[in-house]
């Protein structure tokens, strides 16, 4: 289908803490990539995010702190704004869903589905806390996890073993706010009956969007065969958007309901006049940019909201990312193990750029990947500085050299300047195609092709020596080099922005931009420094005569000849800064802190307590002391031992799974405790007689029980 226009929506970041890389590398800085791609091609695109600012976790954190869920999210609506606009991604609109135009849309929303029949109402009971005197939402509620024993589960998911829970599952469960235990009492609700829509769902996705990404394709699938279940859009809470509906008191739209119908609030906020240009016309694309956590909700959940209110377009592709690891662990915000992205730009200043690459190039497409400091440092120093800018320094300095920064004539060009010119069409080629099929990764690799070429090109035609015998044959090696210049500046811009915009000051050449909406207004960006040191400026279009009218745009890309004979070019800097040690090793050491602070932590805790025995189970237990006489590993294994030990009764054989904590030698002579009376049993051929006693902290290690003081073998502990 052909398509007038693009609106491109992000995941709306949840406004109860700062967004990190791996937010910024699976949502936003591919759709920011994107979006200045296609307004560099001349396409109409809107690009709308905001804050998510209603849910239970904002209510969690607003009563830790003592404060209001406007209090949060007031604040770290304004943390994400300045560190979006800090890395380059700039919205159209970045509002929040705790707008009036929100309230006002999302309640219509509502109201239409409840008044044409859409919903189905349920009563159930649900877990109340009559000392609150509230309802719980399932993170509220707290207990022992029935998988792996956790005593802090909470209500809908243990975050020790991963599992996925509901209330009910909990062994003893009790409230967060009051730590008492719960009653149940019945409540009703509105179900979006999913099931209606399944068959449609089904061919809908199943039949017509085979070209999604294969993780997204395959969760949806599974999803649909698995039979889909109504799922609720109110609950009992008493911060979010109101349940329209009369005798709806303490109730509120469940934020997964509530949450993407800000993508039509604020596009509402910023076109009021023709927001349905862009949500009910079929000539406009609409992209949603997300995580993978977020993919029933804008595949399946969402569609089956705008098709059941009947006139709103459909999402043409959700490229969804997989999760960004860092240092080789989960991110995870309660643990503080994530890199920020304000403490980012505050600890790295300067260098937007080098983050948004670095999260390009291990951009999680299609698999979980890792982010590391070294590699960030690699990246900047080997790829950055060592090619890009290096190319780029080497053209102007040489220019300004020998031909007064001026852009020289260029003769008849030899085998070798034809070949470098003839590489960037195809690059440009497989370039376009990565970007249209939001394959990220690979455009970047293409991208830093362009400058691969370029930095290979001036270190092979060498011009530095050839100006000593033949200056016509230097102008026309560094009027190549400076036409791919102007390719980088082109080829660059969605990756990296501000790099891009420095190099057109110093190329002194515009930016065809496209429409911009916030503005109304069709732009062009035109970049100059008034003088060496002096500040970057961004001139109107009518400006554009400061650069002899030139301004580039996506079309230019590839062409042999960009810059004019005797285009004047501004003063040559160093693009990239090479990154020293010291900073990157901060950043280890303060992650390596968190990491051990955890481990400290989980060695601390204790395992929940195993079910009771009698005394007379106990008293049948007989355990003594003991002492290593010898010790050996069991061959062919890796975690076993065979100890010869003194009990005071006899000398006995004990095999035990230390191996992987003690070797052999730190065992002779140690005083022990045994479980003597243990059945017997043959482990790898060896008869056992007998159970040493160990503890187990959260760390997994395993450590010995000893007398406090030297005692007999035999000594009875009881």
């Amino acid at each position: 289908m052909s398509y007038k226009r693009t609106l491109v929506t992000c995941a709306l970041p949840y406004a109860n803490g700062p967004v990190h890389i791996g937010h910024l590398a699976g949502v936003y800085v591919p759709a920011d990539i994107y979006v200045r791609y296609k307004r560099m091609r001349g396409e109409d695109v809107l690009y709308v995010c905001g804050s998510d600012e209603h849910g239970v976790p904002i209510t969690i954190k607003a009563r830790e702190q003592g404060c209001s869920p406007q209090d949060i999210v007031d604040r770290y609506h304004k943390i994400i704004k300045d560190s979006f606009t800090g890395l380059g991604i700039n919205f159209d609109i970045y509002s929040r869903t705790s707008s009036k135009v929100h309230e006002a849309n999302a309640s219509e929303f509502f109201r239409k589905l409840y008044d044409e029949g859409k919903f189905i109402t349920r009563e159930s009971e649900q877990f109340f806390d009559e000392q609150e005197q509230t309802f719980l939402a399932d993170r509220y509620i707290t207990g022992t996890c029935p998988r792996c024993g956790n005593p802090d589960a909470y209500g809908d998911q243990c975050e020790k073993c991963g599992a996925t829970l509901s209330p009910e599952e909990l062994i003893n469960p009790k409230s967060k706010l009051s730590g008492g235990a719960l009653v149940k009492k019945k409540t009703t609700h509105w179900y979006l009956p999913l099931d209606q829509y399944e068959g449609w769902l089904g061919r809908w996705i199943l039949s017509e969007h085979k070209q999604w990404r294969s993780n997204v394709y395959g969760q949806c699938k599974s999803w649909i065969d698995g039979g889909l279940q109504p799922r609720a859009v109110s609950r009992d809470l008493d911060w979010g958007v109101p349940v329209p509906v009369e005798g709806a008191q303490g109730k509120v739209l469940y934020v997964w309901f509530d949450a993407p119908i800000g993508y039509i609030s604020n596009t509402q906020e910023l076109l009021p006049n023709s927001w349905k240009t862009w949500w009910k016309d079929s000539k406009t694309r609409l992209v949603h940019f997300i995580g993978k956590d977020n993919i029933v909700f804008h595949c399946i959940v969402f569609p089956a909201m705008l098709k059941a209110y009947g006139d709103y377009i459909l999402p043409d592709n959700v490229p969804a990312n997989e999760f960004l690891n860092l240092e080789g662990d989960k991110i995870s915000t309660s643990r503080g193990w994530a890199v920020w992205a304000h403490e980012y730009l505050q600890d790295f200043p300067g260098k937007e750029d080098v983050l948004r690459y670095v999260l390009t190039a291990n951009a999680p497409e299609t698999k979980d990947n890792d982010f590391s400091w070294k590699d960030f440092q690699t990246r900047n120093n080997s790829e950055l500085v060592a090619i890009f800018g290096n190319f780029v320094n080497r053209a102007l300095v040489l220019t300004h050299k020998y031909f007064e920064g001026k852009v020289p004539a260029a003769g008849a060009l030899e085998p070798m300047d034809k070949e470098a010119l003839a590489e960037i069409p195809a690059l440009r080629a497989s370039l376009e195609r990565n970007l249209e099929e939001f394959k990220f990764r690979e455009a970047l690799k293409d991208a830093l092709g362009i400058a691969r070429v370029g930095n290979k090109y001036i270190s092979d035609a060498e011009p530095w020596k050839v100006a000593k015998t033949d200056l016509q044959r230097c102008a026309t090696i560094l009027n190549v080099s400076l036409q791919i210049c102007a390719d980088l500046a082109v080829a660059f811009e969605p990756f990296t922005p501000f790099s891009a915009q420095k190099l057109r000051g110093m190329l002194r050449v515009g930016l065809q931009a496209g429409f911009d909406h916030r503005k109304g207004e069709q732009t062009t960006e035109n970049t100059f420094r008034e003088g060496e040191g002096a500040a970057l400026h961004t001139l109107p279009m009518g400006a554009a005569a400061a650069y002899e009218g030139l301004c580039l745009g996506w079309d230019d890309l590839g062409k042999e000849s960009i810059l004019p004979e005797g285009h004047v070019l501004g003063s040559p800097e160093l693009l990239f800064e090479k990154i020293e040690d010291a900073p990157i090793d901060a950043q280890i050491a303060r992650l390596e802190a968190i990491r051990k602070e955890r481990e400290a932590a989980a060695a601390l805790k204790a395992e929940p307590q195993k079910e009771e025995c009698s005394f007379e189970d106990f008293e049948k237990m007989d355990i003594r002391t003991a002492t290593v006489l010898e010790a050996e590993r069991v061959p062919k294994t890796d975690k076993l031992l065979k100890l010869t030990i003194d009990t005071g009764i006899d000398r006995r054989v004990i095999v035990s799974g230390i191996a992987e904590y003690y070797a052999p030698e730190d065992m002779l002579g140690k005083q022990i405790c045994i479980l003597a009376n243990l059945k017997p049993r043959v482990i790898r051929g060896i008869e056992s007689k007998g159970m040493i006693l160990m503890a187990r902290q959260g760390d997994g290690k395993m450590r010995f029980i000893t007398p406090q003081e030297v005692l007999v073998n035999g000594a009875q502990i009881g």
